[in-house]
């Protein structure tokens, strides 16, 4: 494709979809100061619980028997893989949707009481889910091999600059710094 693209002398445009995916990568793990100790937490948290109940038989029942008991959908926790930042998200946003089953399997044992999420660590996973939830379906849209997308870069880029992306006076200080960096 390199070749082709030199031959005829056409613009090389790289993937978009791996462009933003690299930029979110960037903007989670370069977050400053504090901050950026508060994601790498909360992410590795996320992560040892995931372990945990997909090691774990007996966790997992304990996890369903807690996700009963508090009425929560009988959802298993999901697996990152590092090559996609949107399994990243889906990870965060089911550990925040099965916060309190999960608190309520890991506190009744000790030896895994440590691993059970402070309100810092969920504070910090809302705050960047908030930030890139809007970001998950332009990744999918624009990572797409059997359709042509560049017609897509100049919307999507003035959706991202105008709306997705624009702090809002809701966002916490985390979510607005993730969005600045994301578009930078």
């Amino acid at each position: 494709m390199i070749k082709a693209l030199q031959l005829n002398k056409w613009a090389n445009l790289g993937c978009f979809g791996h462009r933003l995916h690299n930029a979110i990568e960037r903007s989670v793990q370069n977050a400053s100061g504090p901050q950026g100790c508060a994601v790498s937490r909360a992410t590795g948290v996320c992560k040892k619980v995931v372990s945990m109940f997909s090691y774990s038989w007996k966790k997992q029942k304990a996890l369903m028997r807690a996700q009963n008991e508090q009425s929560l959908p009988l959802h298993k926790l999901i697996t990152e893989s590092p090559t996609r930042w949107g399994s990243r998200l889906q990870m965060m946003e089911r550990v925040l949707e099965q916060e309190k089953a999960i608190t309520q399997a890991l506190a009744a044992d000790k030896k895994t009481r440590h691993l059970v999420p402070t309100w810092q660590d969920i504070q910090v996973l809302e705050s960047v889910t908030a930030a890139l939830k809007p970001l998950q379906d332009f990744t999918d849209a624009l990572s797409g091999e059997a359709y042509v997308s560049v017609s897509y870069l100049k919307p999507v880029i003035h959706l991202l600059n105008a709306e997705v992306l624009n702090p809002n006076e809701g966002d916490t200080e985390l979510t607005q710094e993730i969005k600045v960096k994301v578009l930078d």
